[in-house]
């Protein structure tokens, strides 16, 4: 077994390869694809009833674009070089993506909580992609330039000094690490803690049982229906609901034999397709509602199409310590979710479904919730990125070698001054993108739907 001071010196060494410093060195490649022609080829594959949702909600903002782009910055990420230092990515890292759920002991934990786009790859992708949206975010907010740059640089800073403190954990230790809510309160300034408290709050009120009362009405044969809301929440058709049940089958054959006993005790009792998010509108996603003991015992599950991510066609098929690569979509986001989070979904499961297509299912609501970026004062936004900073290197620790990682980290800051020029550089590359995007929309190339 390797020794740390080797595991150490590994991360150092690529240093040679990729100087820290030469992070924040970044100019779009001359052959850089044009994004919208990337987002095209995505979409091809999707339901396409839905794109011009998914263009209008990337219009909405730089921001908004950002979110939805993740497979034009993995491919603007795979044109420099790379550390070659592997952890198992979220792949699409940015500020949304992260918040707080339910651990299987109903305590309220802070985590990366979106998986659709993990792969294996270098640590400085995700490090980059959170930045950069941080930086995006606070011009959204209008924030001057110089906190722009010094909140990304916060967001770095973060991820860097708990890597480094990580680094210094025995493995099952590393391993049990989380970030509890009730950890973080007792940190928040007086004058932020009663926004926070209620963003719990809230969250603590997202239950299956909330989204019964909210996405449920009564039907004319007297039983709870899943709500009509075209094109957002539509009921399968009858003559689908064989295929749907067949695909519910297959996901809950993955559960591990207690999960599954568990659901057994609950019936399905409506289903309807739901668009989600902004880059997944157009996958092809159900909502499945459960009974169990009677009708005020819901249970809300989701099953979401899990296309290829977008950093598979940037990476190679495996980590070097894998005996062989996972190549099933629903498979890998359920293996990625559980090497990230401290505590993942009871529910977490996959399955193939018509056409070969593969999908993964997880409860719709189990008190999960997110911040609200948008309109966060320059201070809050530097806390809320070195919070998701953190998080990210705790998920990383977890999922690779964090020794080498912080190895290559240093104890300076030298990376993350680098992350910081690289998020500000990316930040106006974003909002150009974004000005094409609405150019595009205005020229009739692209059709858009705004407002859903």
């Amino acid at each position: 077994m390797t020794s740390p001071t080797e595991r150490r010196r590994r991360g150092r060494a690529a240093r040679d390869r990729i100087p820290r410093s030469a992070h924040g060195r970044w100019i779009p490649a001359a052959d850089r694809p044009d994004p919208l022609d990337v987002l095209a080829r995505q979409a091809e594959d999707r339901l396409t009833d839905l794109n011009p949702i998914r263009y209008g909600r990337m219009a909405d903002s730089p921001f908004a674009f950002l979110r939805g782009a993740a497979a034009v910055m993995a491919a603007d990420l795979a044109a420099v070089p790379e550390t070659g230092i592997t952890v198992q990515l979220c792949g699409d890292a940015h500020l949304l993506n992260f918040g707080v759920y339910a651990s299987p002991e109903r305590a309220l934990l802070f985590d990366v909580n979106d998986f659709d786009e993990t792969y294996p790859g270098p640590f400085e992708w995700d490090v980059k992609r959170l930045a950069a949206s941080v930086a995006v975010a606070a011009r959204d907010n209008g924030h001057a330039e110089g906190r722009v740059r010094l909140a990304a640089l916060t967001a770095a800073q973060g991820y860097a000094r708990a890597m480094r403190r990580l680094a210094g954990f025995g493995e099952l230790d590393v391993w049990y690490a989380r970030i509890d809510v009730e950890d973080i309160l007792p940190l928040v300034r007086k004058s932020r803690r009663k926004r926070v408290e209620a963003t719990l709050d809230k969250a603590r009120r997202r239950t299956s049982l909330q989204a019964f009362d909210k996405l449920t009405e009564q039907g004319e044969d007297g039983r709870r229906r899943i709500i009509s809301d075209p094109p957002l929440l539509e009921p399968v058709p009858r003559d689908e609901l064989r295929r749907v049940g067949k695909i519910f089958d297959d996901y809950r054959a993955t559960l591990a034999e207690d999960r599954g006993i568990l659901l057994d005790r609950f019936r399905m009792v409506d289903v309807a397709r739901k668009v989600v998010g902004v880059g997944s509108v157009g996958t092809r996603c159900f909502v499945l509602l459960m009974e169990g003991r009677d009708e005020r015992d819901p249970l809300f599950l989701q099953i979401k199409e899990a296309g290829r991510s977008v950093l598979e066609a940037h990476l190679p098929a495996a980590r070097p310590d894998a005996e062989a690569p996972v190549v099933h979509g629903g498979h890998r986001v359920v293996t990625g979710q559980r090497l990230l989070q401290a505590a993942s979904d009871i529910f977490l499961g996959w399955t193939t479904g018509p056409a070969g297509r593969h999908f993964y299912g997880r409860q719709l609501r189990d008190m999960k919730g997110s911040v609200e970026v948008a309109g966060m004062t320059p201070g809050d936004l530097r806390g809320y990125a070195d919070l998701c900073g953190r998080a990210l290197a705790r998920a990383h620790a977890r999922s690779g070698d964090r020794l080498a990682v912080a190895g290559y980290l240093g104890g300076s800051d030298t990376f993350a001054e680098a992350v910081a020029d690289f998020a500000v550089l990316y930040a106006d590359r974003t909002a150009a993108d974004h000005a094409a995007l609405l150019a595009a929309i205005d020229a009739g190339a692209v059709a858009a739907r705004r407002g859903v």
